[in-house]
């Protein structure tokens, strides 16, 4: 019988999906490329072309207000909580995907409260500053110096933005801020019209003047020229919250938008209301399109309407409101790209095209903006996942909410965001960008599972209801097959057969044709469920409810998971009342209860068909019929034989409930254990562990969490391996263990050369050769050995420091790196006695081998095998606390060699008389 290799599983984080953005801010440079987002207290920089992560910038501990990026993506300000305003310089590179590196250049107090909004000029040069305070102000960005100061707001200021515009040479003031100046504060209409009554309707003449307009909570809007350093006019309709601003130079008309309900166009050059559009539902953005001629708005309806500008008449046709969290918070408009950026209060961002504009007149209508990319920012807490597809480039996740979200697996493509034509499109995709979302369930999905092809989605929710999709990748098609009602609480399990058809059959062929055959259902109602799937009994179900096979009573508490085997005869299931059922598919009897869980049981899973035989810890055998997986409240997973439903293996090492059990492949490539099986657990403490089910000895664990980990799944192609936790990070496991086997044999076959080569400098007395080796290898024991032999050489060469001169060179040729290594053996070998004279030795051959001003130049040597390095001075301390011991021992030494020595001289002294031998007891007197 062979030899079983004992290898150590490894799993590296390959890939890894992080959230993006989880409110506050979003800003986009000039190009569309760069996107910064606010996740939580810091800024995410992305690459919107490849959704790679650019960049990371830390906050302050305190939640960002507002954020602003220069059109040229030369500078981002970052405004929090903390009352601070930090102006970041970004330097990128022209290499595409590389990384951007934020450096701080000031740390600004702008207001004596938070900054609400903020807007940067389009030079890039001015970023204003909108406070609780009621205060605008200016800054220089380079600078960092501020350069206006405007008080007039008598509450939050809510909206900002920078304008040129057209104004006559010789510009009235108008507004409320001129009128407090008059005395006897005449009414506002007689004011108004003698102020218009001196403007020239004559005068052609124009300038262009660099103004702030400022909108308020209290509704009114303030420009400001940045020229005169005060207010031009303060335009008062509103009648709530000023929410967004912009300005058209071609119309020469600045909009305003309001959760009043309404947008107001104010013309530039007399500052009077030209027109009132009412939208009906509070605006949180607005802005314009097309050279002026349309508006768009964003509001509570989730939805983006446009407005023509000369008539106020809405140009999109009629939407349906969107659900609860999808209402927009804000827009995007970059620049001359044709698209724009809706975020939501979800945490999503839709990019919506604008390739109506090409053929739009007016009077015309559209139809609601089509949407090119959906960018999920935070997925929330995963509770399931599964692959999808026949080629696995799918993930579908059940991420805390009612629809199930689909994101891509592809390799990451750099496309260009300025071209409408690569949205959407299926080689546009990259790694971790949303591909659609399967939207049906009323309530939140808390299970799903896929069939063997992928093809084949089913899903349950607390809406008490299962339903099961149909997913066509090459058609982009994903649509709700059947929906199955009966239970009458959530569903909380739910499976599919895992069974292939026999290969080159239909079934095996076309399987988008050929639904599942059956789907089982768990739910809190204590009861499963099995409900046979067809083409007919699908377009039955259009008619009359769908009714399930059977029916049964299966336990006395909530059922949290079901696992069809590999044959598609056996079904298991688990619940809260500490049991795992053992179920025949047919008929839906109990074939055997697993008993032995202390705590209600989260998760069960069939081993595959070809599992090898496992030998429980009291001899038991798992024998023919299968084997069963199951994971605990009580911090356990167990190993269970289906043919005396005893247990096998119980697993330990978990510090917290164990949510998911799963199994891997057997490893089949060169250099493992064919017979090695191997299972894998994600737990509540944020682990996944990878356990040895033969020994039940955990062989790595896996930690990139930092909440629970729900979710589990394992590519059968490459035994990757996905989980997915509460924190709403999806990372893929990378099985490396090949990879490390592979290095750790030619590690260990080039070290054996080395050794050799070692043995052979030493004994050719090449000396350079083999101290400059050993300590690459870090063999003290043997460099010992070899400076031994050269301080023990008697008698030393003439003019040697260590006793060979040939030595003495080597020392005094050494670099900084091998000199420090070479310290720390000393300083080792120098706490021991025996070993202190040739360490002593040495040392000095190097203090006076190298100048002082060179030795204090050494740093520590990181990263060698078995050294515990330290600073220099750490080293000489311990050198010289041993040393003066070691000289203390000498000196002690050689007082009681004094002693001796007194000794026998004075025996010899007593013992011999006059130079004659005494006999003891004999008597010499005369």
């Amino acid at each position: 019988m062979g030899s079983r290799l004992h290898s150590k599983t490894t799993f590296e984080p390959h890939r890894t999906i992080e959230p993006l953005y989880t409110g506050g801010s979003v800003v986009l440079d000039r190009s569309g490329q760069l996107l910064g987002t606010c996740l939580g207290e810091d800024v995410v920089l992305t690459d919107l072309n490849t959704g790679s992560r650019l960049a990371r910038i830390e906050g302050d501990g305190e939640i960002i207000t507002t954020l602003s990026i220069t059109p040229s993506a030369s500078h981002l300000v970052v405004c929090s909580r903390s009352l601070s305003m930090r102006i970041y310089s970004l330097e990128t590179s022209q290499d595409t995907g590389a990384a951007v590196k934020p450096q701080l250049l000031k740390t600004l107090k702008p207001h004596t409260s938070p900054v609400i909004t903020s807007a940067i000029d389009h030079n890039g040069t001015l970023v204003a500053t909108g406070g609780a305070d009621g205060v605008v102000k200016v800054w220089d960005i380079r600078g960092g110096y501020l350069t206006h100061t405007f008080h007039g707001h008598s509450g939050i200021v809510s909206a900002l933005h920078f304008f040129e515009a057209a104004v006559a040479s010789r510009e009235p003031e108008i507004g409320i801020s001129v009128r407090n100046k008059k005395k006897g504060r005449r009414k506002s209409k007689d004011h108004e019209d003698e102020n218009m009554d001196d403007v020239d309707e004559t005068d052609h003449s124009t300038v262009t003047s660099f103004r702030l307009a400022s909108g308020g909570e209290d509704g009114k809007i303030r420009v400001w020229d940045l020229h005169k350093r005060k207010a031009i006019t303060t335009l008062d309709s509103h009648v709530s919250v000023v929410r967004g601003l912009d300005f058209s130079p071609q119309e020469n008309v600045l909009v305003s938008g309001s959760r009043d309900k309404t947008a107001i166009l104010w013309d530039a050059r007399t500052w009077k209301v030209r027109k009132v559009i009412p939208i009906l539902e509070r605006v949180e953005c607005i802005g314009f399109l097309g050279k002026g001629a349309l508006i768009y708005t964003g509001g509570e309806s989730g939805k983006i309407r446009i407005w023509e500008t000369e008539n106020g008449r809405e140009v999109t046709q009629e939407q349906v409101a969107g659900g609860e969290g999808e209402n927009i918070v804000d827009i995007i408009r970059p620049f001359d790209l044709p698209f724009l950026i809706s975020i939501h209060a979800d945490q999503t961002l839709l990019l919506q095209s604008l390739s109506f504009l090409e053929g739009f007149s007016s009077g015309g209508t559209v139809e609601p903006l089509p949407m090119l990319r959906r960018i999920s920012g935070f997925h929330d807490e995963i509770i399931d996942m599964a692959y999808v597809t026949l080629d696995h480039s799918i993930l579908a996740l059940a991420t805390n909410t009612e629809d199930i979200r689909l994101i891509s697996l592809e390799a990451s493509a750099d496309q260009p965001l300025d071209e409408a034509s690569h949205f959407g499109a299926p080689e546009g995709r990259y790694f971790g960008a949303d591909v659609a979302l399967l939207k049906g369930h009323e309530d939140i999905i808390i299970c799903l599972d896929a069939d063997w092809s992928g093809c084949w989605l089913a899903t349950g929710a607390k809406d008490n209801t299962a339903r099961l999709w149909r997913i066509d990748r090459n058609c982009s098609s994903y649509t709700c097959f059947m929906t199955l009602r009966g239970h009458a609480e959530s569903l909380g399990a739910i499976s599919l057969p895992q069974k292939a058809p026999p290969p080159g059959s239909a079934a095996y062929t076309k399987p988008l044709d050929h639904p599942p055959p059956f789907v089982l259902t768990g739910s809190q109602d204590r009861t499963i469920k099995r409900w046979d799937v067809s083409i007919e009994s699908s377009i039955n179900a259009e008619k009359k409810p769908s009714r399930a096979v059977y029916t049964r009573k299966a336990h006395d508490k909530d059922i949290n998971a079901i696992d069809v085997n590999h044959n598609s005869t056996l079904f298991a299931t688990a619940s809260q009342d500490r049991t795992v059922k053992i179920w025949s598919v047919e008929e839906g009897d109990v074939q055997g209860v697993l008993r032995g869980h202390r705590r209600g049981v989260w998760s069960v899973r069939f081993a595959p068909g070809d599992a090898p035989t496992i030998v429980g810890e009291n001899g038991s055998s798992s024998g023919s019929r299968g084997i069963v997986l199951t994971g605990s409240g009580d911090k356990t997973a167990k190993l269970w034989s289906l043919s005396d439903y005893s247990c096998l293996r119980t697993f330990e090492g978990h510090t917290n409930s164990i949510l998911k059990v799963v199994w891997l492949n057997p490893l089949t490539s060169e250099g493992h254990d064919k017979r090695r099986v191997q299972v894998a657990t994600a737990g509540g403490d944020g682990l996944v562990k990878i356990w040895d089910a033969n020994s039940a000895e955990v062989e790595c664990t896996l930690d990139n969490h930092e909440d629970r980990v729900w979710a589990l799944a394992v590519d059968k192609a490459n035994n990757t391996l996905v989980s997915g936790g509460g924190d709403g990070t999806i990372t893929f496991w990378a099985d490396t263990t090949s990879k490390t086997i592979a290095a750790s044999a030619a590690a260990s076959t080039a070290r054996v050369e080395q050794e050799q080569q070692l043995q052979n400098f030493i004994h050719a007395k090449s000396y350079r050769s083999a101290i400059v080796l050993a300590i690459q290898l870090n063999h003290p024991g043997r460099l010992l050995a070899l400076f031994t032999s050269v301080v023990s050489t008697n008698p030393p060469e003439t003019g040697s420091l260590s006793g060979l001169v040939a030595v003495d060179k080597v020392l005094a040729s050494l670099a900084q790196e091998q000199i420090f290594t070479l310290l720390l053996r000393i300083r080792d070998w120098n706490t021991n006695a025996r070993t202190a004279p040739v360490a002593q030795r040495i040392l000095w051959t190097l203090v006076k081998s190298y100048p002082a001003s060179s030795l204090t130049k050494l740093r520590s040597a990181r990263g060698g095998a078995g050294i515990k390095g330290g600073s220099l001075k750490e080293v000489l301390d311990a050198l010289k606390a041993y040393t003066e011991r070691h000289y203390k021992r000498m000196e002690d030494l050689v007082n009681e060699s004094y002693l001796i020595e007194y000794t026998l001289r004075e025996m010899d002294e007593n013992a011999f008389g006059n130079g004659d031998f005494v006999a003891a007891g004999m008597d010499i007197s005369p």
